[in-house]
């Protein structure tokens, strides 16, 4: 990839493992330009066959701050929900199994990524959150896939409350599938001793048949979830002075 891409993307394991690394430190934003190079990334590699794995991690001390809220206001948001909600289906519908390593913070739309894929290394300290709400808006993607990969009562309270869990919490309520002072090795000793034996293509169908009715889920109701943020919440005062007052930096004033 070029110097100033904000996705790093090369191939490991023989080929096997397809490398993916989040490269705008410390906030390491998902912007349209981040959307754009993890789709293109994904696009060019999920149909070699010899494939039997992806591991999206990060540089810096931060997975993602998250979406940028620029990209949310009413006249840009449409635009960036369906190329985050495109790279997000993609993801979920993934052939081979997406791999996550986080360290620090995992916040937003950087959660939501995060959440697309099949298995979640967390370090114990990492902050695993989705905050829009103090903004006045909500989460589409993460109202779908957080009840879909944890404990409802857990996944509703961090959308509620936008207060984020510890990668200690996530592992308890079934999120995260392994806690590691270093993710991204314990990531690639899962890749190596539980993918890399296998057929690939036998894999592929595995992963097909464990995802295939969550598949159906997850595409219908973040449809339905988007039309209610797009043509519900974005017609509301607060959700644009929420926004407003985040990047002017003062309070919000509410009207209900």
């Amino acid at each position: 990839m070029t110097g100033d891409s904000p996705l790093k993307v090369w191939r490991d394991r023989d080929g096997a493992l397809l490398r993916l690394r989040l490269s705008r430190p410390k906030a390491n934003i998902v912007d349209a330009a981040m959307i754009a190079a993890l789709d293109r990334a994904l696009a060019e590699n999920l149909g070699d066959e010899r494939l039997k794995g992806v591991l999206l991690d990060h540089e810096g001390p931060h997975f993602s701050f998250g979406a940028s809220v620029q990209e949310h206001l009413p006249e840009t948001c449409a635009a960036m929900l369906k190329s985050l909600h495109a790279l997000i289906l993609g993801m979920v519908e993934s052939p081979v199994p997406i791999l996550v390593a986080v360290r620090g913070q995992c916040l937003g739309g950087g959660l939501e990524v995060a959440l697309a894929g099949h298995q979640l290394f967390a370090a114990p300290d990492a902050k695993l959150g989705q905050p829009e709400i103090q903004l006045a808006v909500f989460a589409p993607a993460a109202s779908v896939l957080l009840p879909e990969r944890m404990m409802r009562g857990v996944a509703e309270a961090m959308l509620f409350t936008g207060r984020p869990i510890s990668g200690e919490e996530g592992f308890r309520a079934g999120l995260v599938q392994e806690v590691s002072p270093d993710p991204e090795a314990a990531a690639l000793m899962f890749f190596d001793q539980g993918l890399a034996p296998h057929s690939p293509s036998s894999l592929r169908f595995a992963v097909h048949a464990a995802r295939l009715d969550m598949i159906v889920r997850v595409r219908a109701k973040l449809a339905a979830v988007e039309d209610l943020y797009l043509s519900g919440l974005m017609s509301t005062k607060d959700a644009v002075e929420g926004l407003t007052a985040f990047l002017e930096k003062r309070a919000p004033k509410w009207e209900n």
